[in-house]
Order: C-alpha cells, then sequence, then structure tokens
C-alpha cells in the first residue's frame, strides 16, 4: 500500500491566526484552521497530496460542480486529550461513507490510505488549533466536487478533494422544538437520501425556515409517499424510546447512515438495553405519548452527538417530553462518548484513532 505521507508537498503558512481567536467564544464552523489538504483526480488517478495555507480557491465559472451538484462531503472530529496526543472519533467509518456518497454522484472514489495519511499530516501542522474545553473539538470536513469545466451533463473527468477544519463548541445549545413535516420532503427512497451531498441539505433550507418561523428548532422529516413514518430530524438521525425500548428508523436509500447512529444503536445492544430498527409511524409516537409511555426523543449526530427534543408538534398540538434529567440510556450515551472522546473512558468498542 502506498505511503502517500512520504510523497506529500506541504507548505507551512508562515504568519499563524490562532492568536486572533477567542477560544471561550468558540461558535459553529465560523474559524478555519491555517492549513488545508488539497488533492486532485484526473485522468483516472489521485495526484500528489499537499498540504497549503488556508486560502481562497480559483475555479471556472463553467466548473461542473457548481452547475449540477456533483458534490459530497463529511462531518467528523479530532479531539486533543491531556496528554496533548490527538485523536479521532472512527475516521474510518466517514471515509467509507464519503466514498459511498461519491459512488451514487458517479465521482472518484479516495483511497483509505490516502484519507489518513492526509488527514493526519494536516492534524499534526495544526493540532494547537484543537480546543480542549468542554464540549469542544476540532470539526473536520472532508470534500470533493466535480472541476471539469463544461455545461454538459455527464460525470466529470475531474475532481477536487480538500479537508478543511475547524475549533468549535457544542452545535446546539439545550433541547431543541421539532416540527413534524408533512408537506416537504427531505429525501426519497431511490434517491441521495442516504449520502452527504449538498442538495440534500440545500433542499431543507425553506421548510426549516418556516418551522422556525412557528417557533421550532429544526423538522422531524417523514416518509415521500405518505408523510406517516418518521426518518430523520433535521439534519441529525431520530430515536425514540416507548417504554423500556430504544426505536430508530430503519436505514434505507432516503435515510442517512449516521456514525453517531450506528454508535449509540451499538451501545444499546452492548449494555443491554433493547433497540429496534425499524419504521416508526408518528401516530404510533403520538399514541405512546398519550399513554405516557413516550420516555424520549433525541436526534443524533456529529456536530451534537446527542441532542435531546423537549417538544414534538403534531397536527397543531404539541407533545412535551420528559425533563432532559429523568432520561435514562440517552443521557448514559451522551456521557459515555463524551468522555471517550475526551480520552476519560474505556474504549472497549475500539473507536478512537490515535492520529498523533
Amino acid at each position: 500500500m502506498t505511503d502517500f505521507a512520504d510523497n506529500m508537498n506541504i507548505e507551512k503558512s508562515t504568519e499563524s491566526r490562532l492568536s486572533q481567536v477567542n477560544f471561550n467564544k468558540l461558535g459553529f464552523g465560523k474559524t478555519f484552521t491555517d492549513h488545508m489538504v488539497i488533492i486532485d483526480h484526473e485522468n483516472g488517478k489521485w495526484g500528489t497530496p499537499s498540504i497549503t495555507p488556508f486560502q481562497n480557491l480559483s475555479i471556472s465559472p463553467s466548473c461542473v460542480g457548481l452547475h449540477y451538484g456533483q458534490t459530497v462531503f463529511e462531518g467528523m472530529k479530532a479531539y486533543r486529550w491531556e496528554d496533548n496526543s490527538v485523536y479521532a472519533f472512527r475516521p474510518l467509518e466517514h471515509v467509507k461513507r464519503l466514498n459511498i456518497s461519491a459512488e451514487r454522484l458517479c465521482m472518484a472514489t479516495i483511497p483509505e490510505n490516502l484519507f489518513m495519511d492526509s488527514l493526519a499530516e494536516h492534524l499534526k501542522l495544526d493540532r494547537n488549533w484543537i480546543p480542549q474545553g468542554k464540549g469542544c473539538s476540532l470539526y473536520i470536513r472532508p470534500f470533493m466536487f466535480a472541476n471539469d469545466e463544461y455545461l454538459g451533463v455527464k460525470p466529470s473527468e475531474k475532481y477536487k478533494f480538500l479537508i478543511i477544519s475547524s475549533p468549535v463548541a457544542s452545535y446546539y445549545s439545550g433541547t431543541v422544538k421539532v416540527l413534524v413535516e408533512q408537506e416537504y420532503v427531505r429525501a426519497s427512497e431511490g434517491g441521495t437520501g442516504f449520502i452527504k451531498m449538498g442538495g440534500n441539505y440545500s433542499a431543507s433550507l425553506l421548510p426549516t425556515k418556516r418551522a422556525v418561523e412557528k417557533g421550532y428548532t429544526q423538522i422531524l422529516w417523514t416518509d415521500s409517499k405518505e408523510h406517516k413514518y418518521v426518518e430523520e430530524s433535521g439534519t441529525m438521525n431520530v430515536m425514540f424510546q416507548i417504554g423500556d425500548t430504544i426505536i430508530t428508523p430503519e436505514l434505507n436509500t432516503a435515510t442517512l447512515g449516521g456514525i453517531t447512529r450506528k454508535s449509540v444503536v451499538a451501545l444499546a445492544k452492548e449494555w443491554g438495553v433493547k433497540v429496534e430498527e425499524r419504521k416508526i409511524s408518528v401516530e404510533e409516537i403520538a399514541e405512546a405519548h398519550a399513554e405516557g409511555q413516550l420516555k424520549d426523543a433525541f436526534g443524533t449526530g456529529t456536530a451534537a452527538t446527542i441532542t435531546h427534543i423537549s417538544h414534538i408538534g403534531f397536527n397543531g398540538k404539541e407533545m412535551a417530553l420528559p425533563a432532559v434529567e429523568e432520561r435514562g440510556f440517552s443521557n448514559k450515551a451522551q456521557q459515555y462518548l463524551t468522555d471517550l472522546k475526551e480520552g476519560n473512558a474505556e474504549d472497549y468498542m475500539g473507536w478512537m484513532h490515535k492520529i498523533c
């Protein structure tokens, strides 16, 4: 297997912007580290990876990715432990999902070792950007777009892959209120809902804006055929606890296979908690709430790990969920994953990858 790190072109930033960052007031995805990774794919193969100072790109106005949406991305996190070592949470799962996304859009796939070598060199250079405060991390955004210069609708023959990163605090603060969406559709089976591409997220902006105008934080997406079955919540996978059972919508071509979702399901099974991956209707949720059996509802995702849902709006009424402190499994999973990522819990599942 090729050792890409030996052949990497590295141009270090001559003046770091690190001193300009207030790490006590981090937002999410607004501040970027000193360096970025760039790799070009042309003539059927990947070129030599480069790490350069963070900078703007120069692309043609006819760039295929701008016109036809041949673009995919990932979101993952790295953490700096007390001994100053750097760990990433399940990075190989992310590169595998990136390649699934690329294959669906007829794009080039990136070798796992090329991805990991590039990520490692990037984090070695920018390790001091990784915050160590509670709930803080380095959010890493690998992405790829079609870079051919023409206006014909066909797969591009050129691609550009990049990694940029941003020191971040928590994505959500507190709980969220969600509104069951019964008009708009996030994705449909046979489409692209199971991959991370830009179009899936831009299509969500208008219905989310309308939900926010009604006093909600996010949307509870339902299926495209009947608006009957729950699929996701905003940009997160979603889980419900009815009685003593954790229920999460089954994966299909309309639902993203989240890395955090996969991890939480694995923890439930490891801890002997009953978990079901199946269709769950809004009516089933409403009935469980009416009977006092809806014990919990929460979203899972890289940005927030676990986000508790406080209210679910449906048919002009609101279902209030129990207070967060009364919830058992989701709090336990949240605490374990937080401690694990920060180096304060045993990694008995082998999920933390030491970078440097």
